[in-house]
């Protein structure tokens, strides 16, 4: 089964990831403070902003045309289009950091991340372009191995960084940035060695261009579901109050949105191969695979964080900002799930018909939904009404690219599977109560295993997400394509 090996190829990066999301969530909240914390929030999602954009369309595009030239035989004029869109639209990235420290030149604990976010921008968009080659080509190692070193250097230089002190928001930049520089220096020249002797190709350059450019406005109004209520709540209450937010978010959308990426990362390749061979139909039993084992492993762990988000937050998330993020946990986890599904799955009907516009279109309404609910509900419920305003906009969302992509591509949405899962996840329930409040790591180790265990029993006796299917297969052995 091509989607279980592909799963098992991509487990290292998943791995890596959740050890690069928690343990910052875990080391900056205690090392950086309140304050801190919640100007290094903002400033991600600042960059986030600016990278979308500016380059994320360059890099949507590398994905979905990689294996077409591939097949094709053009790879060369291929990464030569690449190289030289990614380079014009680092000069509009440019200008938008040039944008951003006008607006914070006055205050210096913004002015010291600027250079080393400016250094980060065309030095990631060089390593996305070659992982999203990678990834297309269904070359799993190469990109499991490239992604895994990139998040970790990241994450442990930035700690170190920041346990030195004296850098305040800016350590966890300075650990990405030089991430990014060490892999830079493999991936680039790779990227020059497939450009080399490729022509300029303007009709390959407005397939790009159609393709790409509305990819950035759907996500461009994605993040403003994400991220636009860290700005709101710093403009109705302060940045501490973006940082309680920001580690609550971190520790439960990050976890839901690690494991559909996960499956995503293995299933949507796949999904965009069987399109291109065999049209609509066989997409849609392709994409059956990835909707199963979305649900199969996303719905447990909302379930689950909402279950444990007591103990989780104590352990996670430093004593400045636990509270607060504790009471978001619950909330964001299944904001987090609906999240993924969004982008992981339903978005994909646009992407393989090039529709991509038609989805930017969609995702104005629920983007604008979240702003003015946030203005509603934040000044009467303080961080939960940015919480609110998450989760209403993100089930608009599913709901309008659910119901306008059946009209492109009908992906399957096993009601039956959903059924099955959502039973074996509530039979977590009654054993999770039962555990004592021994606090600290104790009680959350108890308490996810014993979720864990509950529920992969229940899922086999029910066969929820065929994981009797799942138990037979043995997803030790990755793919790996010709480099």
């Amino acid at each position: 089964m091509k989607l279980m090996r592909h799963l098992a190829g991509y487990l290292p990066v998943n791995i890596a990831g959740g050890i690069a999301a928690f343990g910052g969530v875990y080391v900056f909240t205690r090392l950086l403070g309140a304050e801190d914390y919640g100007r290094y929030a903002l400033m991600v999602s600042a960059l986030a902003l600016i990278h979308t954009i500016s380059l994320t369309w360059v890099e949507a595009a590398n994905y979905r045309f990689t294996a077409r030239a591939i097949e094709l035989g053009r790879e060369r004029e291929h990464f030569r289009a690449a190289i030289a869109l990614m380079l014009r639209s680092l000069l509009v990235a440019f200008l938008l950091m040039g944008g951003l420290w006008y607006f914070v030149r006055e205050d210096p604990a913004y002015a010291r991340i600027l250079p080393w976010m400016a250094a980060l921008l065309p030095l990631g968009t060089i390593v996305q372009i070659a992982l999203e080659a990678h990834r297309s080509g269904l070359n799993v190692r190469r990109y499991a191995v490239v992604e895994t070193s990139r998040l970790l250097l990241g994450f442990f230089f930035g700690a170190w960084v920041a346990l030195v002190g004296g850098y305040g928001a800016a350590a966890p930049f300075m650990g990405l940035t030089v991430a990014a520089a060490l892999v830079a220096l493999r991936e680039g020249p790779w990227l020059l060695m497939q450009a080399y002797g490729g022509r300029r190709d303007r009709g390959l350059n407005r397939a790009w261009l159609g393709y790409g450019i509305p990819i950035a406005a759907a996500l461009v109004l994605d993040l403003m579901l994400s991220a636009a209520d860290r700005f709101m709540i710093v403009l109705f209450m302060d940045e501490a109050a973006v940082g309680a937010y920001a580690a609550g978010y971190g520790v439960a959308d990050k976890t839901v949105l690690l494991l559909c990426a996960w499956a995503a990362m293995a299933g949507s390749p796949l999904v965009m191969a069987a399109y291109e061979q065999g049209g609509r139909e066989a997409a849609r039993n392709e994409a059956r695979g990835l909707i199963r084992t979305l649900l199969f492993i996303g719905l447990p762990a909302a379930t689950g964080l909402a279950m444990i988000a007591r103990p989780l937050a104590e352990v996670m998330i430093g004593p400045e900002l636990r509270e607060q993020a504790a009471q978001i946990i619950p909330w964001i986890a299944f904001a987090g799930l609906l999240n993924g599904l969004m982008i992981h799955y339903f978005s994909e009907a646009f992407q393989l018909t090039h529709r991509t516009g038609l989805r930017a279109m969609l995702m104005i309404f629920p983007a604008g939904l979240n702003i003015g609910l946030n203005l509603l509900l934040l000044p009467v419920f303080g961080i939960m009404g940015a919480v609110y305003a998450t989760l209403i906009s993100y089930a608009c969302g599913v709901i309008l690219l659910a119901a306008a992509g059946r009209r492109l591509v009908a992906l399957p949405l096993p009601l039956g599977d959903l059924v099955r899962i959502g039973i074996a996840c509530a039979a977590m329930w009654p054993v999770i109560t039962m555990i004592p409040e021994l606090g600290g790591w104790s009680e959350l180790f108890l308490k996810a295993g014993a979720g864990a265990f509950i529920y992969a029993i229940a899922a086999f006796l029910l066969d929820a997400g065929g994981a009797r299917d799942l138990v037979r297969q043995n997803p030790t052995s990755t793919a790996q394509a010709p480099k």
